[in-house]
């Protein structure tokens, strides 16, 4: 691919914030994002940014008494669009942006503070019922339906004796019918498990040697296809999701992309085939995966296995000499991103060429 064919990642608009960044999120069928995070004072803070006429204007700023960590439109509806936050004192809420002075929903879902959100059956993304997925410091991973108050859905924690790890990121998956669902999660110590839902059981884990930043499915409402998972030591792994060997389980190829941590990985919504990864030295790369010829092969014993395709960088640029903490595609214009990094930044990115790859 020449120079000239290949994706571009522009700039369009950036701007600095009073307040240390830790998340943004496109608001769906929109214009605006929010981004979530806290303040010197030790306060929370949501703000919703609109893009117009090339520049953001702040439409709202809602303060909260704790610093918000995460947040997610997942187990939204396309009318209401509430959001979904976590934060420092391990609080789950639920927003509406038009009426933000009491949550819609609020629980204290965990004793320390809340890592990481995910939502699937919103949005008309996932089969079934909404539901949020939050993970904790406090080592426990727990399925929350908006609908049901109080309790989680599905708690999954260590063992008793077993040492709780801190969990860095949760990811929904497999939500392709009423019944099917799975969670992956992944922790500091470099454990990612995956939790059926429908069984309630593990159905597998590994360790890939380094604390796990990040996790993604590359389409959350179809059965499984391939996940990513990021690391520290600027290593990623892609596992090929179709096929799990009973010992070896999934099959996987990895990429040693950034100098440093590899804090995110977003897929595209629109080719599940192309992905961004967000770095700890300030750095976006975007990559796509190629299938193998075959997808699976018989082992020794003539049992099925999966095997891993290969990924080669597209481009790659440097936006900030701090990391980028957050992520997020828009999921109604193809190309259009949002990026926060921890100098304070907000920055809205137009990547070119997708269509033609």
């Amino acid at each position: 691919m020449s120079a000239f064919e290949k994706p571009q990642i522009i700039v369009h608009i950036q701007k600095g914030l009073n307040y240390t960044v830790f998340d943004c999120k496109w608001v769906p069928c929109s214009a605006k994002f929010v981004t979530m995070g806290n303040f010197a004072r030790g306060t929370g803070v949501v703000q919703v940014y609109e893009i117009q006429h090339g520049d953001l204007k702040l439409l709202r700023e809602i303060e909260k008494a704790k610093p918000i960590k995460c947040g997610t439109f997942g187990a939204a509806s396309l009318q209401q669009r509430y959001l979904a936050t976590g934060d420092f004192a391990g609080n789950l809420h639920v927003w509406n942006l038009e009426a933000p002075e009491i949550p819609v929903y609020s629980v204290k879902g965990h004793k320390e503070i809340i890592n990481t959100i995910d939502g699937v059956g919103g949005l008309g993304i996932g089969e079934g019922a909404p539901e949020i997925v939050t993970g904790s410091r406090d080592g426990t991973v727990k399925v929350w339906d908006p609908r049901q108050k109080d309790d989680p859905v599905a708690n999954m924690e260590p063992v008793q004796g077993e040492n709780k790890r801190d969990c860095w990121t949760v990811a929904f998956g497999n939500a392709y019918n009423q019944e099917e669902r799975v969670v992956c999660a992944g922790y500091d110590n470099g454990d990612i498990k995956l939790f059926d839902l429908r069984n309630m059981s593990l159905r597998w884990e590994t360790n890939i040697k380094n604390g796990v930043c990040s996790l993604e499915f590359d389409r959350k409402d179809i059965s499984m296809n391939k996940l990513v998972a990021t690391s520290l030591e600027g290593k990623f792994h892609v596992f090929d999701m179709r096929t799990q060997h009973p010992t070896k389980g999934f099959a996987s190829v990895s990429e040693k992309a950034h100098k440093s941590t590899v804090w995110q990985v977003r897929h595209l919504p629109q080719n599940r085939e192309l992905f961004l990864t967000a770095g700890g030295a300030g750095s976006l790369h975007l990559w796509k995966y190629e299938y193998p010829i075959q997808r699976s092969k018989k082992d020794s014993e003539g049992v099925e296995m999966g095997v891993a395709g290969s990924v080669s960088l597209l481009q790659n640029v440097t936006l900030s000499t701090q990391p980028i903490s957050s992520l997020d595609w828009s999921p109604d214009k193809r190309g259009l991103c949002i990026c926060s990094s921890f100098d304070q930044m907000v920055r809205v990115l137009i990547v070119t060429k997708l269509h033609k790859i």
